[in-house]
């Protein structure tokens, strides 16, 4: 038998509720079903929206799984009823989505990888806000940590993302109107989510994301036609080490980095490094928030290494050598527990170890005062 080719994925992403994210999709459905082909909706979240719901008219819709948990019924998407029907085109609304607990999978992009590997094609939504990298400064612009994300990997691994555009005056006149939700839930959102600088700054985020797509999708395409090849040396290749910590401020630092190494289109590693042979001699709690850390990093694809050394930032910056890497990110010190006994900082040693390459010292932000 020929092997399964995997299916095409197709984004359509906005910066907030109610730019037409939903509608969109819907609508090239229709397109797709006027032409005969098989599609149907896995997943639909009407929210209300009179307009969205009508675009739903005449398109199949799989049944939802209904899942109890803690006393409650939820209803999820039914990926395995999917897979049996086996349409051409599936739609999933609501890309980023936390599945209840007792689900098959954790995440819904994980419900949808599973289409694809099946051959399945998919059209979703996701606002830019959900993309993993961007979470550190989405809750500096709207104060709001946003706890469903993406890994960059997967939005990367779209055959399309489609921006969905709106400015932020309209959309606010949409969301007076009751377009976006009800006149209760509408007034909420304007005082909080929904203020115009809090729009613009992530239409910002978004539109930026757009041209990155754009960029990366051109050399990608150059690649495969053999013209990046014509002048390799006048691209240099960036190699990027992030130091891991049990730090809580060591998950902002990876998203850091891992946004400039997907910009530079570079290789990252995070590195901690195990003073001590025994890594059982760390408190647990410092045990359990670098393994924690280590996760993440592979969740967002970047590799990991775990190293050994009495002095820290010689291990670091040695393990930079060996592997060619041009950028070392670490945290700021926030207090004097970073500072060993008579001696300098980490950054401070790393610095002086490092001449040879770029340190990039990244401190946390503050939400923006509203």
């Amino acid at each position: 038998m020929p092997e399964q080719q995997r299916g095409r994925l197709k984004i359509f992403m906005g910066y907030a509720a109610g730019v037409g994210k939903t509608y969109q999709m819907l609508e090239e459905a229709q397109d797709l079903k006027a032409k005969g082909i098989d599609v149907v909706i896995g997943y639909f979240e009407p929210h209300g929206r009179k307009d969205t719901i009508e675009k739903t008219e005449g398109l199949e819709i799989v049944p939802r799984k209904r899942i109890e948990y803690r006393g409650s019924t939820f209803e999820e998407m039914d990926a395995e009823t999917i897979l049996a029907r086996h349409p051409r085109v599936c739609l999933v609304d609501e890309f980023p989505h936390s599945n209840v607990p007792g689900s098959s999978r954790l995440k819904r992009w994980e419900d949808v990888q599973m289409l694809l590997d099946a051959g399945i094609d998919v059209l979703t939504t996701m606002n830019i806000q959900h993309l993993e990298s961007l979470n550190d400064q989405v809750w500096q612009v709207t104060g709001i940590r946003v706890r469903e994300t993406i890994p960059d990997w997967v939005v990367e691994q779209a055959d399309e993302v489609v921006m969905i555009d709106l400015s932020p005056r309209a959309l606010l006149h949409r969301l007076e109107r009751g377009v976006v939700y009800g006149r209760e839930k509408a007034e909420q959102a304007m005082q909080r989510f929904f203020r115009e600088s809090t729009l613009a700054a992530l239409r910002e985020l978004a539109l930026r994301q757009a041209a990155h797509e754009v960029e990366h999708r051109m050399h990608d395409e150059r690649d495969v036609q053999g013209e990046g090849k014509a002048s390799p040396g006048l691209r240099k290749h960036h190699k990027i080490l992030v130091h891991i910590t049990p730090d809580p401020e060591t998950a902002m630092l990876m998203r850091r980095a891992k946004r400039v190494s997907d910009f530079l289109e570079a290789e990252c590693f995070a590195v901690a490094v195990q003073v001590s042979r025994d890594l059982t001699t760390l408190p647990e709690s410092d045990r359990e928030a670098i393994n924690r850390h280590l996760n993440f990093a592979r969740n967002l694809h970047i590799e990991t290494r775990i190293l050994e050394g009495e002095d820290t930032a010689r291990a670091l910056v040695d393990f930079a050598r060996r592997n060619q890497i041009t950028q070392i990110f670490l945290a700021r010190p926030r207090d004097r527990q970073w500072l060993p006994f008579l001696s300098r900082n980490l950054v401070q040693q790393v610095v002086a170890l490092a001449k040879d390459m770029q340190v990039v010292i990244v401190s946390a932000r503050e939400p923006a005062l509203q």
